[in-house]
C-alpha cells in the first residue's frame, strides 16, 4: 500500500546480508567487517555514512526485505528495538557517549532513501549538533576499528544478551 520501491530495485541491504560486498562501492558500500551483531531476524552494522560528531553509528536491519515501517512485522520490529536497546548499551560502554539518539525514515517525504527499513542507533556528545550536520561517506578502514570494539562487547555479554533478547 505504502510502497516507493521502484521497479526491479535492487537492494543493497538484502545483498549485504546474504554477503555480497562491492568492491567498487557503487551497490553495496558496507563490507562483512561492518557487522557487530547478527541472529536469524536482524543484522546490526557500522553505518557507512558518518556525522562529524557522531561517528561510528549502527543501523539495524532486518534479514528480510521490508520497505519500510508500513511493511515490517510487529515481531521483527519488537527484536529489532529489542536489538536496539542493546546496542545502545554497547554504544554507552565502548564509546562512552553522553546519550542515544535512533532514526528511522519512511517514504520520499520521511527521508528514506534505502528501500529496505532501517533503524538508526547514534551515540550522542552534548553540543553534538547531530541534526544541524549532514553525513559523508566514511572509509572501510575506519568503520573496522569502531565495529571490533561492539563486537567485542557483544561477545562478552554474550549470556546477558541472549536473556534479554
Amino acid at each position: 500500500m505504502y510502497t516507493h520501491m521502484p521497479p526491479n530495485y535492487t537492494c543493497p541491504f538484502c545483498l549485504f546480508v546474504q554477503g555480497v560486498e562491492d568492491p567498487n562501492n557503487k551497490l553495496v558500500q558496507s563490507k562483512q567487517q561492518d557487522i557487530v551483531y547478527q541472529d536469524e531476524y536482524v543484522t546490526a552494522l557500522i553505518a557507512t555514512l558518518w556525522w562529524p560528531n557522531n561517528k561510528g553509528h549502527v543501523i539495524i536491519i532486518p534479514n528480510r526485505h521490508y520497505e519500510n515501517i508500513f511493511d515490517l512485522p510487529l515481531d521483527i520490529a519488537a527484536h529489532i528495538h529489542r536489538v536496539a536497546q542493546q546496542v545502545s548499551y554497547a554504544l554507552k560502554d565502548c564509546y562512552t557517549c553522553d546519550g542515544i539518539s535512533t532514526r528511522q525514515h519512511n517514504e520520499p517525504g520521511g527521508s528514506q532513501d534505502v528501500w529496505h527499513y532501517h533503524l538508526h542507533v547514534y551515540p550522542r556528545y552534548f553540543n553534538d549538533n547531530l541534526n544541524l550536520t549532514h553525513g559523508s561517506l566514511s572509509d572501510s578502514e575506519e568503520r573496522a576499528g569502531y565495529a571490533a570494539k561492539l563486537r567485542a562487547w557483544f561477545q562478552t555479554h554474550n549470556t546477558y544478551i541472549k536473556q534479554r533478547i
